[in-house]
């Protein structure tokens, strides 16, 4: 059996081999139909697009992303063509909520919000969203609930703190494209802070930029952009944390990906899935010892450098 990895997935080296005859391990963005022509299986992240052009004429019968996103997977072609496909959903639910959770402390330092006494609208309530909310309940005055498919459908409009965390969808019962538009932005009551750690597509930028000139936006926290990697400059300017798609990036999350997407492909394959360590903890949490102001620096600095600044993030502990 072949397989196909994404050379940015860590701790997948040495692991995979016992899973596989060959691998092959490639750039997500060159992985292209002729590297995959004879490949088996594939273990890809967010940048590469699994679809008809990918994947038509290929021997490819399974693809795992290491990813809790799958957007970028064409499940209609997958499903037409027979090939079998998984994420990893939950896998870096902590991670994402230690970053939204330490933006807020940041931001609090600068006197944009005082936690104890703010409203905390979360949209979305699948594994991440549940992680943030165990993250701010001891923090935050109140925590609001948004998500139709699951019946929570608290009005968030009216809160000081607006966080995402929605899969994004271009279609269905509840479309998440563009759901942060102009309509919402001219309906919020507070000049709330956005945070988007979901997915680009999920705010119209355009519309953020405009509420954030207008002042009916109080701040932004971006970590997904829209047209990733080259992100707007304009909105990269003028939101107060702006980070290269890293929210989910902890060393624990990665591993967790990693273990879940070994265990796909041994259930595939019907092997055992090999172990992956990761280094002891450190002895407690120290709530400000990650800073997300680090990475925003590094981006502003930097924008052009974007990809390299997530394929070459360091240890990140939760």
């Amino acid at each position: 059996m072949r397989i196909v990895v994404d050379d940015k997935i860590p701790y997948i080296r040495g692991k995979v081999e016992r899973l596989a005859d060959e691998v092959t391990y490639l750039p997500g963005s060159e992985i292209g139909p002729e590297e995959v022509r004879d490949a088996d299986v594939l273990i890809v992240r967010t940048r590469t697009r699994c679809d008809r052009r990918l994947l038509a004429g290929s021997n490819v019968r399974f693809v795992v992303t290491a990813t809790i996103g799958f957007d970028h997977l064409d499940i209609g072609f997958l499903r037409e063509a027979g090939i079998q496909w998984t994420n990893c959903p939950g896998c870096n639910a902590g991670s994402v909520a230690q970053y939204v959770r330490n933006s807020l402390l940041v931001l609090e330092q600068r006197g944009l919000v005082s936690l104890r006494e703010a409203s905390v609208g979360i949209v979305g309530y699948g594994h991440v969203g549940r992680a943030v909310e165990r993250a701010l309940r001891p923090l935050v005055g109140r925590l609001l609930l948004n998500d139709p498919f699951l019946g929570l459908t608290d009005d968030v409009r009216g809160c000081d703190v607006i966080t995402l965390h929605t899969p994004l969808t271009h279609d269905g019962l509840y479309p998440t494209f563009h759901l942060i538009d102009d309509g919402f932005l001219h309906e919020v009551r507070k000049r709330p802070i956005l945070i988007n750690a979901a997915r680009g597509g999920v705010v119209d930028e355009g519309a953020l930029e405009r509420a954030l000139d207008e002042g009916r936006i109080r701040q932004a926290v971006i970590d997904t952009w829209e047209g990733e990697p080259h992100i707007n400059r304009s909105l990269l300017g003028k939101v107060c944390i702006a980070t290269p798609h890293i929210a989910g990036y902890s060393a624990d999350g990665k591993a967790n990906a990693t273990r879940m997407s070994l265990a796909a492909v041994a259930r595939f394959c019907g092997k055992e899935a090999p172990s992956v360590l990761l280094p002891p903890s450190p002895p407690a949490p120290d709530l400000t010892k990650y800073n997300p102001l680090d990475d925003s620096q590094k981006l502003k600095a930097d924008p052009e450098g974007f990809e390299r600044q997530r394929g070459d993030y360091p240890v990140r502990r939760e």
